[in-house]
């Protein structure tokens, strides 16, 4: 949310539309190197058509104090973002999916508990400005972070490493986004909450401790349920009982 003179930055439709014209070019690099830009398509239309239903619809659910709605929303991230992050996986899907769901629900979850109950006290806790908005960057990271140990834990497997070899190197792999970022933040980058907290005119200093706060959970979430799932894959693929 940008601010000038006090007033919100709207951004019309034509100029929103040039933020994607780097996405285009990214596109015709993936189709000239041969990978083609058909998935980016697809993300690309998918990204843009769900970020206006997410707005049209949290405006509608900011407005509702209800738990029943708010624990059915974090359910559904849940759901998604386990199905999501397995997409890389060809056999054995809803193993994988069961695997995936655990994983990302028990990791997620215990990290996502904390923050709400412990970290910001919400009160109301099932408040859906912090309910569901802390849930999305939650769940979100945890997915990425399973989506990177699946991929690599399988290509370690397939390059005849043992299922002890491929969950250390999948392990190190899936974290390797949340180090860059813990390493670069303040140096390199002014973290997305940060940045619009400051922008909006809140205290820089105030703004740290939320930034700090979500860069934990997002490292404890990520960490958790990738832990889980190579468990439960590392099991699978030696044949013993998960």
């Amino acid at each position: 949310m940008l601010f000038k003179n006090g007033f919100m930055i709207e951004i019309p439709l034509w100029r929103l539309g040039l933020s994607l014209v780097p996405i285009l070019l990214v596109g015709w690099i993936s189709f000239r190197w041969g990978a083609g830009a058909g998935s980016l398509s697809v993300a690309t239309g998918r990204m843009v058509l769900q970020l206006f239903v997410i707005g049209y619809a949290l405006s509608f659910l900011f407005v509702i104090q209800n738990p029943g709605v708010t624990l059915g929303v974090v359910t559904f991230m849940i759901l998604i973002s386990a199905w999501i992050s397995i997409r890389t996986i060809k056999q054995q899907r809803w193993a994988s999916y069961r695997d995936a769901l655990l994983a990302i629900g028990v990791g997620g979850g215990l990290v996502y508990l904390l923050v709400i109950f412990g970290v910001v006290a919400v009160d109301p806790w099932y408040d859906p400005k912090y309910a569901i908005s802390l849930s999305g960057m939650v769940f979100a990271n945890a997915m990425t972070a399973v989506t990177l140990s699946a991929e690599r834990f399988d290509a370690e497997i397939r390059s005849g490493k043992d299922s002890v070899h491929a969950r250390n190197t999948a392990w190190n792999a899936a974290l390797i986004p949340q180090i860059n970022s813990f390493l670069a933040v303040g140096l390199v980058s002014l973290p997305g909450i940060m940045t619009g907290q400051v922008i909006a005119g809140a205290d820089p200093m105030e703004a740290v401790r939320y930034q700090i706060m979500v860069m934990s959970m997002v490292m404890g979430s990520a960490g958790f349920a990738v832990a889980i799932f190579l468990k439960r894959r590392t099991r699978r693929a030696t044949g013993t009982s998960l």
